[in-house]
């Protein structure tokens, strides 16, 4: 009786390890769900054009979703993007609502305490833009005592506060535009063009955006003059929750890949006519 449930358990185990060899291995626990599932959930941002938008066909499209596509290629799986608030999206501990954030984020020393951030994929321009019919304003320097628009808890909200802090590697320096204005933030940057539209200090006086963004607009037919030089330029990363080191190691992998190859720097060109995925 002890002899047949040993060799029992014995084969068993053999079964069981045979399994295990054959299986593939998946290290962490975001890893594993997306491998399983055959899908990479991915949270993005809507209105935002050429980074992120739905096209003439309601598809989502652009620069950002054409990267996570990338990604999830890369891992051998299908893409699924989300659009959550961008709240939730800094805020983190996301409870596997979602898998990854590409969604031109800054990596903040704030916001690293609660993501990782495997990757610097791009760097863009921030610029300003006014009215084409305003007069008075030449240079971000001659906005002091205006209303400038910006999206909600964002990094460009953080540079309008003065407490932007860009701490990853090759970050370019910039400096603060000076004097004392006003700040509305919006949910997305179409709400501010919509009010910058209207005329110079209707309800804003500029706004402060991405610069391929800020063309977009303009080739769209918005009435915006942008100013020069962008005030600052802004390391952009791919972004994963904490906890998974695993996840954000195979992460990190893909992007440097992608980069190595050229994949981004011809995604840069085709959606913004440059290679933004150097540091100015």
């Amino acid at each position: 009786m002890m002899n047949r449930k040993m060799t029992g358990r014995l084969a068993a185990a053999a079964v069981a390890l045979a399994a295990l060899v054959s299986a593939p291995a998946f290290a962490g626990e975001t890893l594993d769900r997306v491998m399983k599932s055959g899908e990479l959930v991915g949270a993005s941002t809507d209105g935002y054009p050429p980074v992120a938008f739905l096209n003439d066909k309601n598809e989502f499209d652009g620069f950002d979703v054409e990267v996570l596509k990338a990604i999830a290629g890369k891992l051998g799986v299908k893409t699924r993007i989300v659009t959550p608030s961008w709240e939730a999206q800094v805020a983190g501990r996301w409870a596997g609502r979602w898998d990854i954030a590409v969604g031109s984020m800054t990596p903040t020393r704030e916001r690293a305490e609660v993501l990782d951030f495997p990757a610097v994929y791009y760097y863009t321009p921030a610029a300003v833009a006014v009215h084409k019919d305003e007069t008075d304003v030449k240079t971000v320097d001659d906005l002091a005592g205006k209303v400038i628009g910006s999206c909600s808890a964002c990094s460009y909200e953080d540079y309008l506060r003065k407490n932007l802090n860009m701490d990853a590697i090759g970050t370019p320096k910039f400096d603060y535009i000076k004097g004392d204005y006003e700040i509305r933030t919006y949910e997305s940057d179409g709400l501010a063009f919509d009010d910058l539209r209207l005329g110079a200090g209707k309800r804003l006086d500029a706004v402060l955006t991405n610069l391929p963004t800020l063309k977009e607009a303009i080739d769209n037919g918005y009435p915006f003059r942008i100013l020069t030089p962008p005030v600052f330029f802004e390391p952009l990363a791919v972004a994963v929750d904490k906890g998974d080191p695993e996840f954000t190691a195979r992460i990190k992998e893909i992007v440097e890949g992608l980069k190595a190859d050229g994949t981004l720097a011809q995604l840069s060109v085709k959606w913004f006519g440059v290679d933004l995925t150097k540091a100015q």
